[in-house]
């Protein structure tokens, strides 16, 4: 019997200026069964100053959390440092090597998408996505930044919005938090 694969997220960011909004939302899907309305996919890391957004599987996500936290203890908080050192170990590590998830990490100053083939990118213009809805919330954010002057909460949240009305495995019980 073919294994039926869980769609579980969409996670979009957005910094301008000096000011970033990690967005998610709650929607666990199995196949075409959604699971979960309200899981919580954004949390925030080391002593609250860094926001962290993860796409992919449940367990998966919180090994990662557990594993990126330890990082930035080890880094003092220096988030690049902490993502780069994350990163390597990521692609390294036999047992997170197998991990199915990506993570979106900022501590208001640095923006970046982590993924486990060692992958950290650092957005040109400030919005970054993962997840199943994530290109549909990147586009409406990009759009929302280059042509009004809404905050990033409000762009995250109306970007998450219109992903929720594009994409099936995502919904509209959105979780928003920042950083100034």
């Amino acid at each position: 019997m073919a294994q039926v694969k869980i769609r579980s997220t969409t996670i979009v960011a957005v910094k301008r200026g000096d000011e970033v909004a990690l967005a998610g939302d709650g929607q666990v899907s199995l196949g075409d069964t959604v699971l979960k309305h309200s899981a919580k996919k954004v949390r925030r890391l080391y002593q609250n100053r860094v926001l962290a957004g993860f796409a992919g599987s449940v367990a998966d996500a919180q090994t990662l959390a557990d594993r990126f936290e330890s990082k930035l203890e080890s880094c003092s908080g220096n988030l690049t440092r902490a993502a780069i050192e994350f990163a390597k170990d990521w692609r390294t590590d036999r047992m997170m090597r197998k991990l199915e998830a990506m993570m979106i990490v900022t501590d208001g100053a640095g923006l970046y998408i982590l993924s486990g083939d060692g992958n950290v990118v650092e957005p040109d213009d400030g919005v970054a996505a993962i997840g199943s809805g994530g290109m549909y919330a990147a586009a409406a954010a990009k759009a929302l930044m280059r042509n009004t002057e809404l905050g990033v909460r409000d762009i995250v949240s109306e970007a998450m919005k219109i992903a929720s009305e594009i994409c099936v495995y995502t919904n509209d019980k959105v979780i928003i938090d920042s950083l100034p």
